[in-house]
């Protein structure tokens, strides 16, 4: 008892000087990076994601979040960490197409064992959770792990793509949805895999604009939380931004900055280049 206490107060000394504390595993925080131009600069000098969190990349259609997973997901692997591309929207095809374009080396990612994309169907997994929680006859009794993560692959970074489309499979059963998002982010924390799970959102979420979340608990649950935009600017050119909102624990910057997306370079943030106020629409 005497020395967890002490723990505790060497966490929160440690907090108040802004270095790194215990993660949610009970080991010291560690750091990554995930390799995508500009995006790392966006953390104060010796920060990063933390290992293990689970964090949301919310955005309207063709804002870029399928991109910025790809590029995450090409930054791990160069970095020899094993990542599991989990899609419940496009063909496994299609995805390996769009990494191409960027030449990115994904078939050499596939072949050394780094990298594994996988199609799922959102139906699938509705079905599934429903025959559990029927099968364990009290809801909170149901494990995520064999509805959807193979058994014979242990990654290190997942990208779920998305969200948005597993909710629709529970149309009318948000209350199953909670159950299986709380599930799942509690099967996240207890591997120690730092996960992005793509969320679409009709309007941007965070600037003020009403939105009642689906689920209710995936913003509360989630560690982290960075969002991308589509840019009107007031000439009528058209752009994107990106800002880290939250991220438990961690310093960043707080600014809204511009990106590109670029033949054989895929998606490039600016960090310096942030968005003048009354220049701009988001949606």
């Amino acid at each position: 008892m005497i020395k967890s206490i002490k723990q505790m107060v060497r966490n929160i000394k440690k907090i108040s000087k802004g270095k790194p504390t215990v993660g949610a595993g009970g080991s010291k925080e560690t750091y990554i990076h995930i390799g995508l131009e500009g995006f790392d600069s966006l953390f104060e000098q010796g920060y990063g994601i933390p290992t293990g969190y689970a964090v949301l990349v919310e955005g309207g259609p063709g804002s870029g979040k399928t991109i910025f997973g790809l590029a995450a997901i090409d930054g791990m692997c160069k970095q020899g960490k094993k990542c599991f591309y989990m899609s419940f929207e496009e063909p496994e095809v299609r995805l390996i197409e769009h990494m191409k374009n960027f030449k990115w080396p994904v078939d050499e990612y596939i072949k050394k064992g780094k990298l594994r994309i996988t199609r799922f169907d959102a139906l699938d997994v509705s079905r599934s959770v429903e025959a559990l929680l029927s099968a364990a006859k009290k809801e909170l009794l149901i494990d995520v792990d064999p509805v959807l993560f193979p058994a014979d692959f242990k990654p290190d970074f997942i990208v779920v793509d998305s969200l948005t489309s597993i909710s629709s499979a529970f149309s009318g059963q948000e209350s199953r949805f909670r159950i299986y998002i709380e599930q799942l982010f509690r099967y996240l924390e207890k591997n120690g895999i730092t996960t992005f799970l793509i969320r679409e959102v009709s309007t941007p979420t965070h600037i003020g604009s009403t939105y009642k979340e689906e689920g209710e608990a995936v913003s509360f649950l989630s560690d982290g939380i960075i969002v991308i935009y589509n840019v009107i600017y007031n000439k009528g050119d058209r752009g994107g931004a990106i800002e880290i909102l939250k991220m438990r624990g961690v310093n960043f910057k707080k600014r809204l900055v511009s990106f590109k997306i670029m033949d054989k370079k895929g998606m490039v943030v600016y960090p310096k280049t942030v968005l003048k106020k009354g220049t701009f629409t988001l949606t």
